[in-house]
Formats: C-alpha cells, structure tokens, sequence
C-alpha cells in the first residue's frame, strides 16, 4: 500500500485528492479477477485509480456520491455553485431572460404594471423566496428550491431546458426532499408553463421573468391565481394528497 501510495501520489495530487485515497483506489482494483488476469496488472490499476480520482473529483464538486459522478447523466454539470457567486447579473448574457416589452402588448390586458429599474436578478430571485414564504413555504425549503432552480437555469440555454432538465432530475428533488407533485408544479411557477399555446401570458413566463421584466412583488401578491398555485403546490399540501 504504501509503493501505491508513493506510485499514484501525483495522480492524486492532479485532481485533488490524498495519495492514500489513490492507494485505496488501487488495492480495490487489485481485488478484482481482471487485474489478476490482465498480462500487464499494473496498467490496468493505473487505469482504474485514474477513473476513480476523476470521479472523486467530480463527486466533491457536484455535492454526490463518487456512484453518481461516474455516470454521466450526473457528471456531464459543472460544479455545485452559489447563483450569487457569478460576478455578472445573468441577465446581462442569459437568453432565458431576454425580452421585449412591448413585443406581446396585444396579449395584455391593459393592467398597468409597476416598473422599478433597479430590480435585478438578486432581488428577483430574494422576491420569488418571499412570495413562496407568502404563500405558505417553509423559508429553509423555498430558498433552497429557488437557488437550485436559478443555478440550473444559469448552465441552461432556454427556460424550457432548464425546466426540462430539473423536472428529470430526482435526485435534486430528493435532496430537496420535495414531492415530485410539489416539484413539478413549482418548476411550472418559477420558469413558467412550457405549453406553447401559453408563451406570452403570465403563466408563460414564470414568476422570474415577470420579475426581471418589471413586474413589483406587491403586484405578484395580488395575483390570486398564482397565490393559489403557490399555496397548493406547497410540499405539506402535497404530501397530504399523496
């Protein structure tokens, strides 16, 4: 173990692990048939502590098991990160939250809408906790839905990926400890519905963009059709449906 240690030291040191950890790597390889059957063993336990250290690596990023990180549904995403740590708003690059104001005036219905210039994405995405608190969410829960929400929207191309990609995604779901009822409908609430005969209308849009786009927390709050969406897709409300 300790030749391991010494031999796949700068392995480890690649990716950021212990060389202990490799040397680990390697005795578990060396138990397998493969090895002993193999004309060159050594080779094949190179090979294999170099794949269990890109998934070491990858497992202390994305915040999972080393399981996980070896698949590649799970390690084809970047590193877990704060929405807050991005040095440029998102709305200063993301197309997700692209629009135009005066592009879908034929599809309002003339109520006026309080604009602030200063709202941004922080205020937007501490404006959308708040409604969900508003309506009945636990804060711990809502804040960490939001944050999970707005950081897959971030690697996304579109909100309709995004809301694709979370509403697949289990194991973000179980982390959350949400129900997949609550899930969905929250996806829906946040992003917006992605039907296409809803693109233009507030259902469309989603609580974000609706905040990005000028629209005030007060005026959400008044919106009785989203209050009760939000009151109804809330994890207590569902799991005592379920």
């Amino acid at each position: 173990m300790h030749h391991a240690a010494q031999k796949y030291a700068a392995l480890a040191r690649k990716h950021g692990l212990d060389p202990w950890e490799a040397a680990t790597a390697a005795f578990e390889a060396m138990r397998t048939p493969s090895v002993r059957r193999a004309d060159d063993p050594w080779a094949v336990i190179t090979r294999a502590v170099q794949i269990t250290c890109i998934a070491e690596n990858r497992a202390n990023g994305l915040l999972c098991s080393v399981h996980q990180a070896r698949r590649p549904r799970y390690s084809s995403f970047h590193d877990a990160e704060r929405f807050s740590d991005r040095e440029n708003p998102l709305t200063d690059y993301h197309p997700a939250f692209r629009a135009d104001p005066f592009a879908n005036d034929d599809d309002d219905d003339g109520d006026r809408v309080e604009v602030s210039g200063s709202t941004g994405v922080e205020s937007a995405v501490e404006d959308t906790i708040a409604l969900l608190c508003w309506c009945g969410w636990e804060p711990e829960v809502a804040r960490a839905a939001v944050e999970c929400i707005c950081a897959r929207l971030a690697e996304s191309v579109s909100r309709a990926g995004a809301y694709e990609s979370l509403r697949r995604d289990r194991h973000a779901r179980a982390l959350l400890d949400i129900p997949a009822p609550s899930w969905y409908r929250l996806l829906r609430i946040i992003l917006g519905a992605p039907d296409l005969h809803l693109a233009g209308t507030n259902a469309g849009r989603g609580v974000l963009l609706r905040l990005l786009i000028g629209e005030s927390l007060a005026y959400l709050m008044d919106d009785t059709d989203l209050g009760a969406a939000i009151r109804v897709a809330a994890p207590g409300v569902m799991r005592g449906r379920s």
